[in-house]
């Protein structure tokens, strides 16, 4: 299995993070800030339906999104949990209008990651400097957020699990993608929390006294829940250094947008 990579690139528009390859006939990407129509704080390409945006914008920013990701037919399957920061996983088996409407439902009621075995049901989650996290088998997805309580949960981890149960492929085989997320140097925690995440990943995790490196221990927890380290691709740009580029909850005060990871099977 060659190692995997992010490419930047536009599509009808949109600005993406991607694997072009579309490994095991998954479509996925992690989207930029622009190629939207929304304004102010939430210029241009808002994904999140919770901060505050018109929802008319809302809604044609993801029908944008979601042409770009060639998944612009699938609009009303879109599964978009309502992201509490923790470590609840929903599954969705089928693409039938009753199976994705009961997986919508109970996504609504809190969730930080959906595992996808389906064709033709795009996943969306939300991000403005916490953690993205798209990990692809052979016959399924899934999409995890990993904010500091998501990650020292392992959310990512148990998202592999899942879907090593739903699938039959061990994590040794599958394909994480670590997205845009806020970087080391940007993410100053609290003493208490650094020795927190010292003790659970390692000192590897805390750069100089007490900045936290999440990106890295979302990593180590993939790593090990047996995912390759050669499998792992990753983000190593800062949201919060990279306003111009991501929505940023600390670089902008809280008045921000959401970018978005996005993944969908396509059955080719």
């Amino acid at each position: 299995m060659s190692a995997p990579t992010l490419t930047r690139y536009q599509s009808h528009g949109v600005t993406l993070l991607g694997d072009v390859s579309a490994p095991q006939g998954v479509a996925l990407a992690f989207t930029e800030r622009t190629g939207g129509v929304s304004a102010g704080c939430h210029a241009s390409l808002n994904l999140g339906s919770a901060c505050g945006d018109d929802a008319s914008c809302v809604a044609e920013n993801r029908r944008r999104a979601l042409a770009a990701l060639g998944a612009e037919d699938c609009g009303d399957a879109l599964v978009n949990p309502h992201q509490v920061h923790g470590d609840r996983v929903v599954v969705v088996r089928s693409c039938g209008a009753d199976a994705v409407r009961a997986a919508q439902e109970d996504a609504a009621g809190g969730a930080d990651a959906i595992v996808c075995t389906a064709a033709g049901v795009p996943v969306l989650l939300c991000f403005a400097d916490c953690v993205p996290v798209v990990l692809v088998a052979a016959g399924g997805f899934a999409v995890a957020h990993s904010g500091w309580r998501g990650t020292i949960g392992r959310i990512g981890a148990k998202a592999a699990r899942v879907l090593s149960e739903e699938t039959g492929t061990p994590p040794s085989q599958m394909i994480a993608y670590v997205g845009p997320h806020i970087g080391r140097e940007d993410y100053e925690v609290s003493p208490g929390l650094a020795e927190r995440f010292s003790a659970e990943f390692g000192p590897g995790v805390i750069w100089g006294e007490r900045n936290l490196d999440l990106g890295a221990a979302v990593s180590a927890a993939l790593e090990d829940a047996g995912v390759p380290p050669g499998s792992i691709a990753c983000c190593d740009v800062s949201t919060a250094s990279a306003t111009e580029r991501f929505f940023s909850y600390r670089a902008e005060h809280g008045s921000c947008g959401r970018h978005g990871a996005l993944a969908v099977m396509t059955g080719e």
